[in-house]
């Protein structure tokens, strides 16, 4: 028999609360303390995804993308099509930066479907156009 289990991306970071915060903002989420961790913080989205944000305070952030390097670990955040544009509006507006522009024609307006940033404390994340809604139900 297979022990249950279950399992939450976790960002280290040296304020946790203004990234949680980012975080659930941007993923119109909710934020509590971990049960028994006092240096971690959950921020759980209404599709049940859950994101854990670390303190640590010597973390240093990550330099990413590195144009010779491999695409390093990042999180995806999946967005209907028609919806891209204004989900990044709230990304940039919430403190996120723009890593690259980059222009490949799969979108309707000549830009790319996947948009890299970094949020406030320097992590990579994407916001990338899917056929599916958020909740996995095909795109209208």
């Amino acid at each position: 028999m297979t022990v249950p289990k279950t399992s939450v991306l976790v960002l280290d970071c040296a304020e946790p609360e203004a990234l949680a915060r980012f975080y659930a903002s941007l993923l119109d989420a909710r934020t509590a303390p971990a049960e028994g961790d006092p240096d971690l913080l959950l921020v759980a989205g209404p599709t049940g995804t859950v994101l854990g944000i670390r303190r640590d305070p010597d973390r240093v952030p990550p330099s990413w993308p590195l144009p010779e390097g491999p695409e390093q670990p990042h999180l995806r955040i999946l967005v209907t099509p028609d919806a891209l544009d204004e989900a990044e509006r709230e990304a940039v507006a919430l403190g996120a930066r723009p890593l690259t522009v980059e222009s490949d024609a799969t979108g309707p307006d000549g830009r790319t479907t996947h948009r890299r940033y970094a949020d406030p404390a320097g992590h990579a994340f994407v916001l990338a156009a899917t056929g599916r809604t958020p909740n996995g139900a095909p795109a209208r």
